[in-house]
């Protein structure tokens, strides 16, 4: 309409009247003015029309309307890869644990939690954080509401690096150097200042994306004596995960001490039983080593 308004208003469409050198060549009726439009739009240039320097107007309109054409690409080729992206729709299917838990193993108290995903596309170079977030004074009186303190994760490779193949529990060992040392069962309560963020970090397989999933635990969702259920049984050569028996856990015998007590006075484990733990892992060792399993997600577990 703009390109057809300039040639009219120049006498360019009326044969023998006007100036004799039109504004933009060719153009006799709405249409020749809409492909030339179209030419300039996606730089075609077919070579049958063109822009004189009979009108400046003519040539603002053209230097616009390029400017115009290359923004709207830009906006076009932005939201196609933000639809297809989805980083956020890509964090929604890595899930945790509703509770973490604190139990022994190998003799050690240890903080737990799981993690899994929901998805059969892996989360490359997938990475875990963990922070304790809590209310502390210096020794000079100052009040720091937040004060942050990493937590390391017991990881046989070493980091803080995982392979997110299946739902995983991750574990911090309470040692002398944990800021959990002196946690005892009586400080998990929702008067408790004391909360542990988890941040989850990878790159989405199919996009090559950042993606992040995080979530937190108060005092009172930490459970002291509990174990996560198994969720992975072999069927058929194969392994399947039971994604409704996610955040089940059960009661193990735990002392109900701190880890510092603890180290001091390992006689605490002398009343507990440890051996009914050992019995099935096992033969599943054993029958991971025979059949090579696959892992597969149970269709029934997920709805």
């Amino acid at each position: 309409m703009v390109w057809w308004l300039i040639a009219f208003s120049h006498g360019d469409l009326a044969p023998g009247e006007g100036t004799a050198v039109p504004c933009v060549t060719s153009i006799h009726s709405f249409s020749s003015a809409f492909l030339f439009s179209i030419e300039v739009q996606v730089t075609i240039g077919f070579g049958g029309r063109m822009v004189t320097e009979e009108c400046p107007l003519a040539i603002l309109i053209l230097i616009v309307q390029n400017i115009v054409g290359l923004m709207i690409n830009a906006i076009m080729l932005g939201c196609i890869f933000m639809k297809t992206a989805q980083a956020h729709r890509r964090a929604e299917t890595l899930i945790f644990s509703k509770h973490a838990v604190i139990t022994l193993r190998h003799g050690r108290l240890c903080f737990m939690l799981r993690v899994g995903d929901l998805r059969k596309s892996m989360i490359i170079s997938a990475t875990i954080h963990m922070q304790v977030v809590r209310k502390t004074t210096s020794p000079e009186g100052e009040v720091v509401p937040l004060h942050q303190v990493d937590i390391p994760m017991e990881n046989g490779v070493g980091g803080n690096s995982i392979f997110l193949v299946a739902p995983l529990i991750i574990c911090h060992v309470i040692d002398s150097n944990s800021p959990l040392y002196d946690l005892a069962p009586s400080d998990l309560h929702h008067h408790q200042d004391l909360e542990i963020i988890v941040i989850l970090e990878g790159v989405v397989e199919t996009t090559g994306i950042t993606t992040q999933a995080r979530t937190s635990y108060l005092a009172d969702e930490i459970l002291w004596g509990q174990r996560f259920v198994p969720i992975v049984a072999e069927e058929d050569g194969r392994y399947s995960v039971d994604y409704s028996k996610f955040g089940n856990t059960v009661k193990v015998p735990t002392p109900l001490c701190t880890a510092r007590q603890l180290d001091e006075d390992r006689s605490l484990l002398d009343a507990l039983t440890l051996a009914s733990t050992r019995g099935p892992l096992r033969k599943r060792s054993v029958a991971v080593a025979k059949a090579k399993p696959k892992f597969s997600i149970s269709p029934d577990s997920l709805s």
